[in-house]
């Protein structure tokens, strides 16, 4: 790459990632999903905090965090174990409904799940 380029490149980088927060911003806070939907964990909130799935779907929950979270469902329709860093907890909704989940740790974490 000439080196004219690569100064113009590097240049054009500062105005890109100052754009990157309010891309995130923008993301909606609900997901309706078309594959196997991954809700991560990370800066104590569930992301996103609402999905859309079928009947039969299997969510998983992966933590993204560097402290232990769980998932359990309000009405006790699944709970996991506290997980560490990078681990995974999945579930498969098999009735119609809203399932509202909490972290049982951090009960200001929340989140639903809304089955069709």
């Amino acid at each position: 790459m000439p080196a004219f380029l690569f100064i113009a490149a590097l240049a054009a980088a500062p105005a890109a990632h100052a754009a990157m927060p309010a891309m995130h911003a923008a993301m909606p806070a609900t997901r309706v999903a078309t594959a196997a939907p991954l809700i991560t964990i990370g800066n104590f909130t569930f992301g996103p905090m609402q999905v859309v799935v079928p009947v039969g779907a299997t969510v998983t929950w992966v933590n993204g965090d560097d402290v232990p979270h769980t998932v359990r469902a309000v009405d006790n329709a699944f709970h996991s174990r506290a997980m560490d860093t990078d681990e995974r907890f999945s579930f498969t909704f098999t009735k119609p409904g809203v399932y509202s989940y909490f972290c049982s740790l951090h009960p200001q974490m929340t989140g639903k799940v809304i089955v069709r």
